[in-house]
């Protein structure tokens, strides 16, 4: 279970970007998450601009429920997706539910882009999972992490655990530049949270294991 703050930070105040949808997207959150026996835990970390890390990532369901625990707290966030997920038909859909196209194939070059994408948004989320694909992953990857840093936004430690049904964000973290020291305090948050294929489910550790 994760170590889920004692007195989380009540939601904060909708900022300018507040529209007249939000009562009716905090219904539709709330309501899809009580049809499915989910609930939220805590509140919305007090910050405009971070970094949301989605562990675990082993199904497309994670996420519908990633919005819906989002939108029930009042948050306006982004996620990161294939670019293939961007293309017509349903590409507009992807895009009006805050979704930015990468392109997977320019790793070096991906968490530049990111942070430059970010640059101008002064109220941005963006959820990142660290093990870049809902497949079986041997480690995190470590691009949301420089991503913060390069940005000089803060971690908060988001989460779905599908066997409680309870999704929620944990703590938020500065990232110091020491990744090392940063990822065993990470790490530590997420100790016996399962997604829906536990068996997809990549280690918590930024080596590949043996």
């Amino acid at each position: 279970m994760p170590a889920v703050a004692s007195n989380p930070s009540p939601a904060p105040t909708p900022g300018p970007s507040a529209a007249k949808g939000r009562p009716i997207r905090r219904w539709i959150g709330r309501s899809f998450l009580r049809v499915f026996g989910w609930e939220v835990e805590g509140g919305a970390l007090d910050v405009r601009r971070a970094v949301v890390i989605a562990y675990p990532h082993t199904s497309n369901w994670d996420l519908p429920f990633t919005l819906a625990c989002a939108w029930t707290l009042d948050l306006d966030i982004r996620w990161l997706g294939k670019k293939v997920l961007f293309r017509p038909p349903y590409g507009w859909a992807m895009r009006l539910l805050g979704g930015i196209a990468v392109d997977r194939s320019q790793r070096t070059k991906l968490v530049d882009a990111v942070i430059d994408t970010l640059a101008p948004l002064s109220d941005c989320l963006v959820v990142i999972p660290p093990e870049g694909t809902r497949g079986r992953a041997g480690r995190w990857k470590s691009g949301f992490y420089w991503v913060a840093h390069g940005a000089d936004i803060p971690i908060i430690l988001g989460y779905l655990d599908y066997p409680r049904r309870r999704g929620g964000l944990v703590e938020m973290l500065h990232p110091s530049g020491d990744l090392a020291a940063d990822f065993e305090t990470i790490k530590a948050y997420y100790d016996g949270v399962e997604g829906k294929y536990p068996d997809k489910q990549g280690a918590i550790t930024l080596v590949d294991p043996p």
